[in-house]
């Protein structure tokens, strides 16, 4: 079994960029610098699984999924203003201001086909460009014990399997600017703003709607392995359980892939949990 004790510092940092370098989604975010500001405003930060999560997706190997929920647990929810830009390349964040936005929150990601509110506070004007959080066990509720949940369905060729997957990794993500359609965290004065920490399911699943051989199925886990787990039409399995039954291929791609399952919308995170891992 494979663990993620077991890879190198290296290894893992190749691992790291796995599935976000396809140069056909490559983005860059917008340099320009904001004038800073003066005052206060309104500061908003979301959970988003993007459509996947409300829509469902179809996995690289063909099984269509639906989520009944999606439970993630995130902690420490920090903006900050960072001049020069924070790269999410593993450094210390530098800002001139923080604000911590949400202490602790389980939120279900299938609801409200959008983004989910974490938390907001007031917060000095400016340009709020780096954003850090983790996935931590969550103390109690739905998925008491678990980073994240997601339950549903899988169906492929007529065959139809209710599934389970609580993953137990705590990881902890820091992130530089969002990218997306829009900037996002400038607030001026009496004004609103907001940021995104964004899940990326397809770094898990793969997608039908990319090619077999892009770099994002590459790297990603498929549904194929975890259907093989079905008992009775039912799998039900948490981080441990996959380990235990996976390839060791699958295993090692597993590993890879929980860094990168956070993102600001496609702008980059650095992972320090499992980033700090050392062989023994």
């Amino acid at each position: 079994m494979i663990s993620a004790s077991k890879l190198s510092p290296m290894a893992l940092s190749a691992l790291l960029l796995l599935g976000c370098s396809d140069p056909t989604t490559e983005t860059t975010p917008d340099s320009t610098a904001v004038t800073p500001s003066e005052g206060s405003g309104t500061l908003a930060v979301y959970a988003n699984g993007e459509e996947y999560a409300w829509e469902g997706m179809t996995s690289k190997d063909g099984w269509t999924l639906s989520f009944d929920n999606l439970y993630v647990h995130l902690s420490d929810v920090t903006a900050y203003q960072t001049n020069p830009p924070y790269e999410a390349d593993g450094s210390d964040i530098e800002a001139s201001k923080s604000l911590l936005l949400v202490d602790s929150k389980t939120v279900d990601l299938t609801e409200g086909n959008g983004p989910v509110l974490l938390g907001e506070a007031e917060a000095d004007a400016g340009h709020y460009n780096a954003l850090s959080w983790a996935l931590s066990p969550a103390p109690d509720g739905p998925a008491e014990g678990h980073v994240m949940v997601l339950t549903g369905t899988a169906e492929q060729d007529g065959e139809r399997l209710d599934f389970s997957i609580a993953l137990d990794q705590p990881l902890a993500f820091a992130c530089g600017e969002f990218i997306g359609d829009e900037r996002k965290g400038i607030l001026d004065d009496a004004g609103t703003a907001d940021l995104e920490a964004t899940i990326h399911l397809d770094h898990l699943f793969g997608t039908g709607d990319a090619p077999a051989d892009s770099d994002l199925n590459e790297g990603a886990l498929g549904f194929d392995p975890i259907a093989a787990l079905a008992d009775n039409g039912t799998v039900e399995v948490t981080s441990d359980g996959l380990m235990d039954q996976l390839s060791p291929e699958d295993q090692e791609k597993l590993v890879g892939i929980l860094p990168n399952l956070g993102h600001v919308g496609e702008g980059h995170c650095f992972e320090s949990t499992m980033g700090d891992a050392t062989e023994p």
